[in-house]
């Protein structure tokens, strides 16, 4: 109960600070312990699956933050305009996905495990990684941009908040993919 109450605490705070027109630190704070106890205790729940899942997923969460950082620096790869909409409509079809499999899953589909249980799982999950690390890449050009405009200082919160939101969402990405292949 207490991974869902995290779960579910996160996600709404997650909504409120996105949507909060001046950053809040104490809440963006209070998103970071809510989400803390729910990756907790997801990874608790995952680490009984495979030893070792939980190290792996951090080192490879860790590996490509430095990878997509570093290609970022270095402009080999550029977020233009259409970077940005191919990165939303990948987002929003992969929300989609998401949306349909759990409908699956609820029902049965890929012994519930809906589409991860059959044999797409290990492509979705990967293809569920690559669009978070991507995804870093805006995270990147949105503090870039921040600076570069003479962003007030409380922004950061906001850039930190989003930084924060893909690295977790880049974490379960991993788990999810490291549990199919164990």
């Amino acid at each position: 109960w207490l991974m869902w109450g995290g779960a579910i605490g996160g996600l709404a705070l997650g909504l409120v600070n996105a949507f909060k027109r001046v950053p809040s630190p104490p809440l963006i704070l209070l998103y970071g312990v809510f989400q803390g106890v729910f990756l907790g205790g997801i990874s608790y729940a995952y680490s009984a699956l495979a030893d070792g899942i939980i190290l792996q997923a951090v080192v490879a969460t860790m590996v490509t933050f430095g990878v997509m950082l570093t290609l970022y620096l270095t402009g080999v790869i550029k977020v233009t305009k259409k970077f940005q909409s191919v990165m939303i409509v990948a987002l929003v079809s992969y929300l989609v996905l998401g949306i349909g499999n759990l409908i699956w899953a609820l029902f049965g589909g890929g012994d519930g495990m809906g589409i991860y249980g059959t044999g797409f799982g290990p492509i979705v999950a990967v293809l569920g990684v690559l669009i978070a690390a991507f995804f870093l890449l805006l995270d990147f050009e949105a503090i870039s941009q921040g600076i570069k405009m003479g962003a007030p200082e409380r922004e950061s919160w906001r850039m930190a908040f989003g930084l924060l939101v893909t690295l977790i969402w880049l974490y379960l990405e991993f788990l999810r993919l490291l549990a199919i292949f164990s």
